[in-house]
């Protein structure tokens, strides 16, 4: 191992409900960085000035009573981050990617991994970014947005069964790792599914739902990596068939005819520059049975446990973990 003279942030953690995903890519992160040869600074903006002194706490110590968001300014603002050459941004969902700390790295003028604030705030938006991927072309299923103030379900059932259909997605709209998020068959499940989405966001989306098949594309420096399928246990791809060993298989690359992988691929490239992304993300899509390809959102941040998609998409690419890591190091040093 070859030490490199460049030293990494490693933010983590963070006070959004996907802190254990968080937590989980990051490790494998760390582990890659050390393996790599870099000089590592673990940091968890929601703890503020007070960081842990061993490095193994982050990741192993679960009643921590400080996490806040208010403490992400403090944190960017204190001695930190002096020294530091780049930040790899292992955090997701709320405040890790919907633009809050880029805005601050930026005014602080920090490099860092990933998207910038423009690309982050759209896709953490799924509506936002649905609108994006209209305007440049890339297929995406109809929706409807609910607004928590203004919730009226009989009104919503109405337009679900007029434009929309049965069975129907209902997400939160700035939420990632399927939180909060239900299929649902008829009417008389959408009152639940509604209260359920609308817990974790004051916005909701009623999504068209593509029966199909679920699938994946990574992008790295802007090139697309081999299209990825999942085959999830469950009925849909939810937290537990993402995050636990056994519970999805993968085919990489997904066996479909040539032009239909050739199309996946261009529409992820698409809606990656749609939305102004840097360095690396992946694009979700459902395949219908007609192998229509409908994109369902844009990752700017997306996860890098030992189950996550977008190191498998690289792997199939011949790119191992750690030089997927490096290789994101570099993009965000040169760009």
């Amino acid at each position: 191992m070859q030490k490199k003279d460049k030293t990494i942030a490693l933010v983590l953690g963070g006070a959004s409900p996907e802190r254990e995903v968080s937590l989980m890519s990051s490790k494998s992160v760390r582990d890659a960085l050390i393996s790599l040869g870099y000089k590592i600074k673990l940091i968890d903006p929601a703890l503020g000035e007070l960081q842990f002194e061993n490095d193994d706490d982050y990741f192993s110590v679960k009643d921590v009573k400080n996490i806040s968001s208010k403490n992400y300014l403090k944190t960017v603002n204190s001695d930190l981050f002096n020294n530091v050459d780049v930040v790899f941004n292992g955090l997701h969902g709320q405040y890790g990617e919907d633009g809050m700390i880029q805005s601050l790295f930026e005014l602080k003028g920090i490099k860092y991994t990933g998207s910038g604030v423009l690309a982050s705030s759209i896709s953490m938006n799924k509506s936002f970014t649905k609108v994006m991927l209209q305007h440049f072309d890339v297929q995406t299923p109809k929706w409807l947005v609910v607004h928590k103030k203004l919730l009226d379900v009989k009104s919503i059932a109405k337009k679900i069964s007029e434009n929309i259909n049965y069975p129907c997605v209902i997400k939160p709209n700035d939420q990632g790792s399927a939180i909060g998020l239900t299929i649902c068959k008829d009417e008389s499940e959408l009152d639940e599914a509604l209260l359920l989405a609308l817990t974790y966001s004051d916005t909701a989306l009623a999504e068209q739902f593509i029966d199909g098949y679920e699938i994946t594309v990574g992008v790295l420096d802007g090139h697309p990596l081999p299209v990825l399928e999942i085959k999830p246990k469950h009925s849909f791809y939810d937290y537990e068939c993402k995050y636990t060993h056994g519970m999805s298989e993968y085919e990489v690359p997904a066996k479909f005819p040539a032009d239909v992988l050739e199309t996946l691929q261009s529409q992820a490239l698409l809606a990656y520059n749609s939305v102004g992304c840097a360095h690396y993300g992946r694009i979700d899509f459902r395949l219908s049975k007609k192998l229509e390809t409908f994109c369902l959102e844009v990752n700017t941040l997306p996860g890098l446990t030992s189950t996550s998609l977008l190191p498998k998409t690289a792997k199939a690419a011949g790119i191992s973990f750690e030089e997927l890591i490096e290789k994101i190091i570099n993009a965000s040093l040169t760009k």
